[in-house]
């Protein structure tokens, strides 16, 4: 996804998504064990690009 063209809602939608992957791999991944043990390294670094650029976003609006 390319976040610097993507909008703010689509973002948001897109976090959302991301924090609900990563809920259900930490939790159906407690007793089994992952083929991608990068995936929620990966899923981490995806909610924190997508966030940093919501706050960008906000704070142009507000300049």
């Amino acid at each position: 996804m390319d976040f610097k063209s993507a909008t703010a809602g689509e973002l948001e939608k897109f976090v959302a998504d991301k924090r609900e992957e990563l809920r259900v791999l930490r939790f159906s991944g407690s007793g089994s064990k992952n083929h991608n043990v990068k995936l929620a390294r990966t899923l981490r670094k995806d909610i924190a690009r997508a966030l940093t650029e919501i706050r960008a976003v906000g704070k142009a609006v507000r300049s």
